[in-house]
Parts: C-alpha cells; sequence; structure tokens
C-alpha cells in the first residue's frame, strides 16, 4: 500500500546534497516533459551567494545593534532604568555646606517644591488623559501642548512640569494634588550663595540638571539640582549625598495602600576651604578699585599660602551673581550675561593665557646662574636698547628696546629696576655675553611647571605653553629667530600662561624649592560639630620638591626684595607696609598698541614667607603701575586685620 509513495528511479543516482523543492521541480517537470521522475534541482550558485550575502548583513546587523546598546549605550541605558524603578520615587537629599577656613558659611539651602509627574500616565491619548492634562495646564500655567511635547521627548519616567512653586500656588496645589492623577509635589533645594560676586567664579553654581547629565548619573531624579561650575562641579561627589528612595504602594487593581521609605537619604558632605572669605572679599573690591582707577575692564587675583599651596583667596573681575542661576536663570539675565564683551562668566585666575612680562625675569635670573653663564656680580650696560645686525643681510639692523636706560646693572640691581636689556643679554646672548637661548629657558620655566596645569581642584583650568623652535616650524613653517629668544627673555613671544602658574612658581621661590598643587578645599566633614574628624583630608602635595639651588635662589630672592626694599626698584610703592616684602612686576605687550598687561608677583614676610599675592590687569592704557596700588591695598589689610 505504500508503493505509491516511493519515489521512481529515474536511472540518476542521489547524492546527499541534493536539495528538491515542489517549486522548482514542477517547473522542470514541465520543461523536460515528464512527470513522477526523480528530478534533481541543484540552487544556482549566485543565488546560494545572494542568500549568504543576506545572512551575514543579518547578522551583522544584529551584532552591530547588540554592541551599540550594551557598550556604547550600556551606561545610559542602565542609568535610565535605574532611575525609572517601578513606582520608586527618589527622595533628594540635604545638599552639603560650603565653609571657608574660619567655618564661615558662604552657601546655604533654602526649601524649594517642584511638581513632578509621571510620563507613563500620560502616554496614551484616551479622554481621561486629556481631560488630566487639561487639568494640569490649568493649574500650572503650562500649556498642553508643552506638555505633551516633555512628555515625549523625555526619556525617564518622570518629567519636571512646573518647579520652584511660589508659595501660594504652593497651598493650592497641595489641596489638589488629589485631582492631579499620576503627579506629585516634591521638596527640593535652592542654593544661596551669601557674598554673590567675589566668589562666583570660585564657588560656581548647581542648576537643573540637563538631559545628558541624567542619563550619565545615578541616582538623580528629574527635578534634581547638580553642580555646574566651580567647586559645585569639581566636588558634586561630596556635596551631593545619597539619594534615598520612597515606594508607592499599591494593590493588584491598583489602588493606593500607602507609601514607605525603602532608603533613607544621606546628607552631602560638607566643604571646608582654605579660603580666607576676608581677604577673598579685600582682594576682589581691591581689584575692581584697581581696575575702573585705571579705566580697564578685567583682571584676576591669587593669594596662596607657600608652605603648604592653599590657596587663600581668587578672585576674576568682572563677575557675576550665581544666585541668577541657583534658582533658574531668566533668558533675559541669561543673555545679558552671554553678550557682555567682558565676558564675566570667564575665570580668568585659572583659565586665561598671557604672555607674563617681566614676572618671568627671576626664572631666568636662577637659570642663568644654575647654567653659569654669568656671575651674579657682573654688570651689563642697559643704554635702553640693544641693536642686532642681520647675519643676511648686514645693512639691517634690528632694535629690541627697554623702558629707558639704566646704565651699569648686576643681576639683583637688574632685577630691581627690570631691566629688559640685561635680561635680552642673558636670555639671547649678546655681544661677548652667552645667552641661555630658547631650549634652556625652556628647561627651567617647565621646572617651575608652565607647561602643565597646576592641578587646582577647580574645572576648566588650562595649561601653560613655552615655545620652541621645533614648534614653531612645525606649526607656522618658520624658523626661529634671535628676536624669538630676546621676546621670549622678558616675557613675550608666544608665551601663554595662566595667573595660577604665576602664582604657583613663585610659591617655589618664596618656600626654598618645593611646587606645590594648588588646593583651594581642605576638608570634607559631616558637620561643624564632628569637624575635628574629617571625612576626608586633603593634605600638602608636592609636584616637585628640593629643586632649587640655595645658593641661586638666595640671589633672585635678593634682587626681588630690592623691588620693594631700595627707592629704585619697581615696585618701591610697597615699602611702607608693615612686614617686609619682595616683589616682581610686569608689563607686557598686548595685540593693541599702546594697551599692556599688568603684573605683579609678591610674596611676604620676606624672610618667612605665608602669603604669596598674583595680580594682573589686562589692557592698562599706557606703560603704569596698576596693580601696586592693588597689592599694597590687600597686604596692608591682610597684614594688620
Amino acid at each position: 500500500m505504500f508503493d505509491k509513495y516511493k519515489l521512481k528511479n529515474a536511472g540518476i543516482d542521489v547524492e546527499p546534497h541534493e536539495i528538491f523543492l515542489d517549486t522548482l521541480a514542477h517547473q522542470k517537470e514541465e520543461e523536460l516533459g515528464i512527470t513522477e521522475k526523480r528530478l534533481e534541482v541543484p540552487i544556482k550558485e549566485r543565488i546560494a551567494h545572494f542568500l549568504m550575502a543576506i545572512f551575514l548583513i543579518l547578522a551583522i546587523s544584529l551584532f552591530s545593534k547588540t554592541f551599540f546598546l550594551q557598550i556604547v549605550e550600556g551606561k545610559k541605558l542602565s542609568n535610565i532604568a535605574k532611575n525609572n524603578k517601578g513606582s520608586v520615587t527618589l527622595i533628594i537629599p540635604e545638599r552639603g555646606i560650603i565653609y571657608d577656613k574660619n567655618l564661615k558659611k558662604l552657601v546655604s539651602n533654602s526649601p524649594a517644591y517642584d511638581l513632578v509627574c509621571d510620563k507613563r500616565r500620560f502616554i496614551t491619548s484616551t479622554p481621561e488623559v486629556l481631560l488630566e492634562l487639561d487639568n494640569i495646564s490649568k493649574e500650572t500655567g503650562v500649556t498642553v501642548e508643552d506638555l505633551k511635547r516633555e512628555i515625549e521627548g523625555s526619556s525617564a519616567s518622570k518629567i519636571l512640569v512646573y518647579e520652584n512653586i511660589p508659595h501660594e500656588k504652593l497651598l493650592i496645589l497641595e489641596a489638589k494634588i488629589n485631582n492631579l492623577t499620576g503627579c506629585e509635589i516634591q521638596r527640593n533645594t535652592i542654593r544661596n550663595y551669601l557674598y554673590g560676586s567675589p566668589f562666583s567664579h570660585l564657588l560656581g553654581y548647581t542648576g537643573r540638571i540637563n538631559k545628558n547629565e541624567l542619563e550619565d548619573s545615578v541616582g538623580y531624579a528629574v527635578n534634581d539640582y547638580i553642580g555646574k561650575t566651580g567647586l559645585e562641579k569639581s566636588y558634586e561627589e561630596y556635596l551631593r549625598g545619597k539619594t534615598g528612595q520612597l515606594e508607592y504602594i499599591k494593590s493588584a487593581v491598583g489602588v493606593d495602600k500607602g507609601q514607605k521609605i525603602d532608603v533613607e537619604p544621606e546628607p552631602g558632605g560638607n566643604l571646608v576651604l582654605n579660603i580666607d572669605s576676608d581677604l577673598q572679599k579685600i582682594a576682589y573690591t581691591a581689584l575692581e578699585n584697581g581696575i575702573n582707577a585705571v579705566g580697564a575692564k578685567k583682571g584676576a587675583v591669587i593669594a596662596m599660602d607657600p608652605r603648604t599651596g592653599a590657596v587663600l583667596a581668587l578672585a576674576s573681575y568682572p563677575s557675576y551673581d550665581d544666585n541668577l542661576f541657583s534658582a533658574g536663570i531668566s533668558s533675559v539675565d541669561y543673555s545679558k550675561i552671554q553678550d557682555d564683551p567682558y565676558q564675566p562668566l570667564f575665570d580668568r585666575a585659572i583659565s586665561a593665557q598671557y604672555p607674563v612680562g617681566s614676572t618671568i625675569k627671576p626664572f631666568l635670573a636662577y637659570g642663568a646662574l644654575e647654567e653659569k653663564i654669568i656671575s651674579p656680580e657682573k654688570k651689563i650696560n642697559d643704554p635702553g636698547y640693544i641693536e642686532i645686525r642681520s647675519k643676511y643681510d648686514p645693512s639691517v639692523v634690528y632694535r629690541f628696546e627697554g623702558v629707558k636706560p639704566h646704565g651699569l646693572v648686576d643681576m639683583r640691581e637688574a632685577l630691581a629696576v627690570s631691566s629688559n636689556i640685561y635680561f635680552y643679554t642673558i636670555g639671547g646672548g649678546y655681544k661677548d655675553q652667552q645667552g641661555l637661548g630658547p631650549t634652556r629657558i625652556k628647561k627651567y620655566l617647565d621646572l617651575f611647571g608652565w607647561s602643565q596645569k597646576t592641578g587646582i581642584d577647580l574645572p576648566g583650568e588650562f595649561a601653560g605653553f613655552v615655545p620652541t623652535p621645533e614648534w614653531k616650524k612645525k606649526t607656522k613653517n618658520e624658523s626661529w629667530w634671535d628676536g624669538d629668544t630676546y621676546n621670549l627673555s622678558i616675557g613675550q613671544s608666544d608665551l601663554q600662561v595662566t595667573p595660577l602658574h604665576i602664582a604657583a612658581a613663585y610659591c617655589a621661590i618664596a618656600n626654598g624649592g618645593t611646587l606645590y598643587r594648588p588646593q583651594v578645599v581642605n576638608r570634607v566633614i559631616k558637620d561643624l560639630l564632628t569637624s575635628t574628624q574629617p571625612i576626608y583630608e586633603f593634605k600638602p602635595e608636592a609636584i616637585r620638591s628640593n629643586f632649587l639651588n640655595q645658593e641661586s635662589l638666595t640671589v633672585v630672592r635678593e634682587g626681588m626684595r630690592d623691588v620693594v626694599a631700595k627707592d629704585y626698584g619697581s615696585a618701591y610703592v610697597l615699602h611702607d607696609l608693615p612686614v617686609s616684602v619682595a616683589a616682581k612686576t610686569g608689563t607686557a605687550e598686548t595685540g593693541k598698541a599702546g594697551y599692556f598687561n599688568n603684573w605683579l608677583s609678591a610674596f611676604a614676610p620676606y624672610d618667612n614667607p605665608e602669603i604669596v599675592l598674583v595680580i594682573t590687569i589686562e589692557a592698562v592704557k599706557g606703560v603704569r603701575t596698576a596693580t601696586q596700588p592693588v597689592a599694597h591695598d590687600i597686604l596692608s589689610q591682610y597684614f594688620n586685620r
């Protein structure tokens, strides 16, 4: 009975790899005019290749998508998932307070309230959901269209509908919150910056967490605040604290059964700074007055303790009020700040790169002594200029000028009067006097950290830059000339460093040979009652120690002391302060003719320094002593209080 199911032999052997397809078989039978015969219908080679290609494309696509989701987007999706867990609401912890070195409060918290809704409740467009959206709109003033846009654009399960609810509106919403299904009022905190502009660049500010930050962070709610700039940003991990979890309990049919706290929130740690808030205010006010007195617009001040690298004051001018950002800045106020040509948001103390003028000279003097190319007693004539005849065309003479003639000066006198001619000579060489040259100049500037970041615990620091012949050839396709070395020797050329670099380097001169990493925060504490046992304490960190020859350093320090102590010194105005001061002034050309960046670096007391002060004022019209009155004001108040 099974004979009819047998395959009739057509006289052709069947191989194991042969494939029988009904459709193709019928087509072949019709072509050959045969029926009920064994039929071999092999797939054409190009069809096999085509199928294989499709398979490979699908496999690669699936693998690529898996790789993208797991590796590229893995952290982001994981964070979204953790922040979206069921009906658990994150409890925002109390943010840590910031104190100065004397435990004077610089930042406080104020309560705030936000209306947050669960977007999953509003995904569908049923009449009930649309009615609820309309109710939310009426109570908050947010249009239904904006609500829909926020729901569609949010990757988080919760959306912030109404932030920083005014007190009168809060009372109304609390009474009607049960009618706003899927919404809740959440408590939050807003930062109050108690002293405004003098501290803004230093402290920074917090702001509402944005979409990218929310996706990249664990334990943050959609209505959370996060550090955006300054210490608020760099110490976010400590200030933030640990988020709590509040679980809403429902029955199987969705009836509310109450709530419980699964995880208690932990408040953030409190920062105790090295900053002296009184000195910070003194420095900012003195800088502002000094800038206004000379008709300038921009500048910076840094004060450091050379014994530890602690930052005692750090101010940039112009500044802004960080309180404008903490509660949500208006578009008008933001545009006003953004469009200000003097860039009040820019921290000049750590981010502005300048040629430093004559403040470079103590470091060149030290290098010349160490390389033994000159004795500190050797006198060089300063007629107010040097002239260099071109090697290629003797009829061409290049003239490099000083501010005024100083006659015969040795190294200490050259530092005191800031003789450009002396430092042209020991930097680039002149007549029978050998110079350091660009390679050795860079060697000693790098020794003091001028080609790298200092490592300060603030965001946005810029690295320094010391030009070389190799760099010039590579980037400009130009040769390095003697004039480049002369310009570099007096802090001009393409040299670019920040005021912070200068302050850290002068600390090494003041303390006898330790280059410290500048440190703003001293310790993190749980609260004032337990401040003697910090959560974390930042010890002084030396980048380089014992790297200076004391004999050479003594000559440099004595020259800097003469800058103030001798009546011919360029900072003699500081001689009447209650302590002995060593200093170095500087004037650097800008791209605008007749305008100069004015510098002053100082340390005091001379025999046992406890403060290094660096001041710069940008674009001062004419060669004048713009920074010395500022330094006098700051140091006078600091040592007299």
